[in-house]
């Protein structure tokens, strides 16, 4: 999936040179051409129509939810615009569905960069399945009974709570390969939820802010919050075991 071909070197040169005395002009430049022609060719037809549009509407609905939720934010009057612009940028929930956007966008609109071949890893497309998956279990399974928004707010929290979530994992589940998947990914998968709690630990005794409850130093105390992000942790661990573990049977079949 998402595999980007090379050019081959039996391009005929006759094509691009009528005329013998021509070729040693233009032949070179022609293949040359030719080539980032056909490679963008090759990429196109190794993703279907249908992922392309299903990558589409993703991160349409993704974006549309950071940016909502970005201005409902900045209404709060309880802390300045730069604390809340910090506040936003310190949700899980906003970090991992701006990397699932920006992962799409990047796929869709600069398929041949550096960038769009970090992101269509097979690797890289797991853990960030993963990663948004325990945005949907946590949210869904912890923090929906805790408070009840509405309107725009509850729109948003449900496309960046339960809409995104379902979707990426359709997209990984259906147009992703998945035959390079090892159980040796699942420990540098874990780096990026570890560095968060420790980047929240460590903000939240002196900003006294805590974007999650059970993160909340001041009220639970460290070592209930310690216990807290080692389950969710090892939640990580199970996703990411699940994900690989469905990968390696997919790929067999």
């Amino acid at each position: 999936m998402f595999l980007d071909h090379h050019c081959g070197a039996n391009i005929d040169a006759n094509l691009f040179a009528p005329k013998k005395i021509k070729l040693r002009i233009v032949s070179y430049p022609a293949i040359l051409i030719a080539c980032v022609h056909s490679s963008k060719i090759h990429y196109m037809k190794n993703r279907s129509l249908r992922s392309t549009v299903f990558m589409c509407i993703i991160a349409m609905l993704v974006w549309f939810a950071l940016i909502a939720q970005f201005y409902l934010q900045m209404q709060h009057e309880h802390a300045s615009k730069g604390e809340l612009v910090i506040r936003y940028f310190t949700y899980y929930t906003i970090l991992t569905n701006l990397l699932i956007a920006i992962c799409l966008t990047i796929l869709l609109l600069m398929p041949i960069s550096k960038w769009a071949s970090f992101f269509n890893r097979q690797q890289t497309l797991a853990a960030s399945t993963v990663y948004i998956l325990v945005v949907g279990l946590v949210y869904n399974l912890v923090l929906r009974s805790i408070w009840a928004p509405t309107g725009t707010q509850k729109l948003v929290d449900e496309l960046l709570h339960l809409i995104g979530p379902i979707l990426f994992f359709l997209f990984w589940l259906f147009f992703v390969g998945k035959h390079q998947l090892r159980w040796k990914h699942l420990l540098p998968w874990l780096i990026y939820p570890f560095v968060y709690c420790i980047i929240v630990l460590l903000r939240g005794p002196s900003s006294h802010f805590y974007p999650y409850p059970f993160m909340d130093i001041d009220k639970l105390g460290m070592q209930r919050v310690l216990v807290n992000c080692l389950a969710v942790t090892g939640l990580f661990a199970a996703i990411g075991l699940a994900i690989i573990g469905i990968g390696k049977r997919m790929a067999r079949t």
